[in-house]
């Protein structure tokens, strides 16, 4: 199982977009979800299934990796960016969402978090998303394309490390890889590559939620 997040997105307003719809791939993201694709071809992936988020961003890096397995795209909803009452607004510089007094109430209880879908909630989904598609196959790998959040309440929940965290402290780059096995009767994470890593500076990763 490969989690996949998108690459860099089309985003000149430095907005948290969320799951604000027509948010695309800049040029750079599009490079970037290439070299996603070529990472799983040159490690000899089988990857029998691509399974991606229905947000434009994801779809759109799942897309070289069909092309280079010459398999179509399913969607499957639990794979979205979590909901944020931060949509749409710039998070930093003088008009920032957070220095607006009466943002504060969202920001009251971070150990949920109180601004946006729970941190159990999105772990639950992903876990389960992932055990489905890995029942769909018989064989071969299967990716499935998400986003920051949820591919790193993945790697904490399978880390047994509290959810709660510092988001500034993610280890998910644009168009990142993260592994995962079966082992026994659970999940682990087997391996991290960031493939993009050339294209990361400069790069605008400020939308992520």
């Amino acid at each position: 199982m490969h989690l996949v997040r998108h690459g860099e997105v089309f985003n000149p307003e430095r907005v948290l977009y969320g799951r604000l719809p027509n948010y695309r791939l800049s040029d750079q993201g599009d490079l970037m979800a290439t070299t996603a694709a070529d990472e799983l071809v040159e490690r000899g992936r089988a990857v029998v299934r691509v399974v991606a988020s229905p947000l434009q961003r994801a779809q759109e890096s799942a897309a070289p990796i069909a092309a280079a397995y010459g398999l179509s795209i399913d969607t499957d909803e639990r794979l979205i960016e979590p909901t944020n009452v931060f949509e749409g607004k710039r998070m930093r510089g003088p008009d920032g969402a957070l220095r607006d007094l009466r943002n504060w109430p969202a920001l009251i209880n971070p150990l949920r978090p109180s601004w946006g879908e729970p941190f159990r909630a999105v772990s639950k989904r992903m876990l389960a998303a992932i055990e489905d598609a890995w029942n769909s196959v018989d064989e071969g790998d299967v990716v499935l394309v998400s986003h920051q959040l949820p591919i790193w309440m993945v790697h904490r929940t399978l880390a047994h490390e509290p959810l709660a965290h510092d988001p500034r402290k993610r280890r998910c780059d644009l168009s990142s890889i993260t592994t995962l096995s079966w082992h026994g009767d659970h999940f682990t994470e087997t391996a991290y590559v960031s493939p993009a890593l050339a294209y990361l500076d400069p790069s605008n990763d400020v939308g992520a939620v």
